[in-house]
């Protein structure tokens, strides 16, 4: 994970970048002038955990949103490094190519052998043009339905990763068949007869993160959203500008809290105080521990009434009244 000297700070995050630049500060003395500073390093230290504690508790929708796409956040392969035994990468759609954005392959976790699926943003300016920051193509969703069906085929549970701004809107896109591919997705991810479990690890946005979304269980980390749009795009066709992106935030109601609210969700798993992006290591262990007793629940579950319940459950989504004619 960044250390101190090249970690990011959003603007929230100030005052917990101001008392870190005071523990650098009082070690730079310390080795100047040869003078105890522990004691007060050790104040700074419990001050950072309890300032990052008090910001989290208090954040806005709009704030959520910039920490589902913090800098430093953990994405989906860093999550598989740090809560898998083992992974085996699969490639290809068997059609037209490999699409980088979308990532997947068998993986053992704690013993229990998965099909994990996920999309990748990059971790710098080279990497994410590769993987298109993690809007995938439709060939990344046909890829991800192959790897479904594999997973079927050999009974392993599947477990997906989501973390998107969107599914790329390009020209090509339209032309290969992108809105067909994610209704694909849709339609055979609610027959699959293993189990399936979807995270949203950072950024959930619109058929982009449904393509990969419907499961027996759906659940949020803390700091991720999850709407139809994101709180820019909404702002430009209601206001035509970003300006309102704050109040488009608010009024999507996207935060976890009020997804688990509306009934669209199953669970929020916490983060590390402060965000995933502050420790990598705790963030893969909760995800982990948090996963495995949920696969077992499933997996207790016969196929064809896991089938039926996941049908049950997305067909009741949403409010409406009826109208006596």
């Amino acid at each position: 994970m960044p250390t101190n000297a090249n970690r990011q700070f959003l603007d929230f995050e100030k005052p917990v970048k101001d008392l870190i630049d005071e523990i650098e500060s009082a070690k730079h003395r310390q080795e100047k002038t040869h003078i105890d500073m522990s004691d007060l390093i050790r104040r700074l230290e419990q001050n950072i955990v309890d300032k990052r504690k008090e910001i989290t508790q208090n954040l806005s929708s709009w704030q959520r949103v910039q920490l589902s796409r913090h800098p430093d956040r953990p994405y989906t392969l860093k999550y598989i490094d740090k809560m898998t035994e083992e992974f085996v990468e699969l490639y290809g759609d068997r059609n037209v190519k490999d699409d980088k954005a979308m990532v997947g392959g068998f993986a053992s976790i704690g013993g229990e052998t998965v099909m994990l699926i996920g999309q990748q943003k990059g971790i710098n300016t080279k990497m994410r043009q590769l993987r298109n920051f993690g809007m995938a193509n439709p060939e990344g969703y046909r890829k991800a339905l192959r790897l479904m069906k594999l997973a079927e085929k050999f009974n392993k549970p599947v477990v997906t990763l989501i973390d998107t701004p969107g599914a790329f809107p390009g020209l090509e896109a339209e032309e290969r068949g992108q809105g067909e591919a994610i209704a694909r997705n849709i339609y055979e991810m609610i027959r699959l007869k293993v189990p399936v479990i979807c995270v949203i690890i950072g950024e959930g946005a619109s058929g982009g993160a449904l393509g990969i979304g419907v499961g027996d269980k759906v659940f949020m980390m803390e700091n991720t959203w999850y709407t139809v749009i994101s709180p820019e795009s909404c702002s430009s066709i209601l206001w035509r500008s970003w300006e309102k992106k704050e109040i488009a935030a608010e009024q999507l109601r996207l935060t976890a809290e009020k997804m688990l609210g509306f009934g669209l969700i199953d669970g929020i798993i916490p983060e590390p105080i402060g965000g995933a992006h502050w420790d990598y290591d705790e963030s893969a262990k909760i995800l982990k521990n948090f996963l495995l007793p949920v696969i077992k629940e499933l997996k207790s579950i016969p196929a064809e009434q896991r089938v039926k319940n996941r049908i049950e459950k997305f067909g009741k989504m949403g409010f409406w009244e009826e109208i006596a004619s």
